[in-house]
């Protein structure tokens, strides 16, 4: 197979990048995650690069086969499961917590409460990553799975879905600091508080009981 021009393998990059935006810009707990730590401004550089690079590791996995491996491996998405769902149901109970605080929550306070050092924020970034079996059935099975049906264009398709990535993942963390001033107002924080205490119940009761 001789090189390959652009106009040959642009429709697998594009593939690539849209097919990943498609599954990652529907909010879930990683993005959730992103979000607030962008309006607090604290750690969201450094947690954004780390969900990237769980993208390359995890997309790649998948590109490589890894995808009929998981499938395969029921009790370790079964682990997953409970173990994820767990994970939210408790994150969900502190957001609910915060929510419904009677003190006025500020920029800073919310600073305050949330993981006060690197190594802890992205401690939760990778549990908002890796406890939740979804992760894995998208990135290994479904991306996995479509890449590998493009044949020898399918590491074009996969620098697509990177590229899908970076661009989300940058975009939150440029981005969400531009809604600081509407939570300058305490009450925002608890409607947002309160939006993600019902995403993390929403997401662990599909996690736990949807196969």
């Amino acid at each position: 197979m001789g090189p390959m021009t652009i106009a040959e393998v642009l429709p697998y990059v594009l593939l690539g990048t849209g097919t990943t935006l498609s599954l990652i810009v529907a909010i879930g707990a990683q993005n959730a995650y992103v979000l607030k730590q962008g309006i607090i401004g604290k750690f969201v550089w450094p947690i954004a690069i780390f969900c990237i690079l769980s993208d390359v590791l995890l997309i790649g996995l998948g590109v490589l086969g890894f995808g009929a491996l998981v499938d395969s491996a029921g009790w370790v998405l079964e682990i997953l499961r409970w173990g994820g769902g767990a994970f939210l149901l408790t994150y969900g109970i502190m957001a609910a917590r915060r929510a419904l605080h009677p003190a006025a929550m500020t920029v800073q306070q919310s600073a305050d409460s949330g993981p006060q050092t690197l190594s802890k924020a992205l401690t939760l970034a990778a549990a908002m990553t890796y406890l939740n079996p979804h992760t894995y059935l998208d990135t290994f099975v479904l991306l996995g799975g479509i890449a590998t049906q493009q044949g020898d264009y399918r590491w074009y398709f996969y620098a697509g879905a990177l590229l899908g990535s970076t661009i989300w993942f940058c975009s939150l963390a440029a981005f969400s600091r531009f809604l600081r001033p509407v939570f300058a107002n305490p009450k925002a924080w608890r409607i947002l508080d309160g939006a993600i205490a019902l995403l993390m119940f929403f997401l662990a009761y599909k996690i736990i009981f949807s196969h």
